[in-house]
């Protein structure tokens, strides 16, 4: 299981490793409502939760659908861009300028990236435009609870309204915790943007894409780089450019962008180096189903081209093994790994999984 990017052609002068201040705080959010996932922050996470003023709080929980379990590509407006071939801003105001010349269909079809796994990699018309996935899209949301329902509904209903919504959000935590986070890891990950892109020039892609991660390799025979990762995807860089964007808040996690016509992106950890994790095929021996995040049973059979019957026999083993937990959302029952139970399989599993 891996997620591919077709290279084929691309010369190493249209790769390019640029920070994304909106990037770095879809991870902050992610890590604030996940932070099972981020040990290392926890002193972080604590520090902002116990100061976060309640209503913004309130406000993260409407549509926390978009960095919680899936991290949506509104992150990275500037791959949606024409010409595939836009970088990150320098700030978070110019990057929410980026999000603005997003077509409504592209933000919609971005911001409902849960409930459309199956398609992301192919031309859509998006739930805007289809309303089979308009359909879809409400019923995955319902599965979240009311909240996610009602925000998805004024999504598909008034997508300018809730771009506006979207937009003073992030202002919001910007001024109430991000500001001072992106101050303290900028510089640093400045530095390690500029060393990935001195080994590129000096070393070639190769040597630079597998820099990222032990994860991350080029064929360079075949054109084609390989992400290992817990599920399949394929894109491609077509006359655009390969984005590799770094991220302090995101280990362990290794994120690839790689929607239908949109320019690929690789967002990897920025940290020193670390032991070799385990391969996904050699993980995926130890373990032939996983609920990573809190999923219902319909959004497991899409996500990994199961039905759900085969999804709810690999439950039932999991549950019995006592490594899933279950609770019920609205109509919808929901599972998730029981981080605490399978850390004691071992954290390399954990570190191979979260990625």
């Amino acid at each position: 299981m891996s997620v591919t990017i077709d290279v084929k052609g691309l010369p190493a002068e249209r790769i390019s490793v640029v920070p994304s201040p909106l990037a770095e705080l879809g991870m902050a959010l992610h890590a604030l409502s996940e932070p099972g996932h981020h040990p290392d922050l926890q002193g972080w996470v604590t520090a902002v939760s116990s100061r976060l003023d309640p209503c913004l709080a309130d406000r993260l929980c409407e549509a926390d659908f978009l960095w919680r379990t899936t991290f949506s590509d509104v992150f990275a407006p500037f791959a949606g861009l024409p010409g595939r071939r836009g970088l990150p801003g320098g700030t978070l105001a110019e990057e929410l300028d980026l999000l603005d010349k997003l077509t409504d269909e592209q933000f919609v079809a971005a911001a409902l990236e849960f409930t459309c796994h199956s398609q992301y990699s192919r031309q859509s018309l998006g739930p805007l435009g289809d309303p089979e996935l308009r359909r879809r899209a409400l019923d995955l949301a319902a599965a979240r609870g009311a909240v996610q329902e009602r925000f998805a509904r004024r999504l598909l209903a008034d997508p300018p309204t809730v771009r506006a919504w979207f937009r003073q959000l992030v202002l919001d935590c910007d001024e109430a915790f991000f500001a001072d986070t992106w101050a303290r890891l900028q510089p640093g990950l400045a530095a390690d943007a500029r060393h990935k892109t001195e080994l590129l020039r000096r070393k070639g892609p190769a040597e630079a894409l597998s820099s990222l991660s032990g994860a991350v390799s080029l064929d360079e025979e075949a054109g084609l780089v390989t992400i290992d990762k817990l599920l399949v995807g394929r894109g491609t860089t077509g006359d655009g450019g390969l984005v590799l964007v770094p991220t302090s808040l995101g280990w362990p996690h290794l994120m690839v962008l790689h929607r239908y016509d949109w320019q690929p992106v690789i967002t990897y950890p920025a940290k020193a180096t670390r032991p070799k994790a385990p391969t996904v095929e050699q993980l995926t021996l130890r373990m032939e189903a996983l609920a990573r995040s809190p999923h219902s049973t319909s959004e497991l059979a899409d996500a990994h081209g199961m039905s759900a019957p085969e999804i709810s026999r690999h439950l039932a083993v999991l549950k019995k093994a006592g490594l899933i937990t279950s609770c019920r959302q609205g109509r919808y029952v929901q599972h998730q790994l029981d981080l605490a139970a399978v850390s004691r399989l071992g954290s390399d599993f954990i570190e191979g999984v979260l990625r």
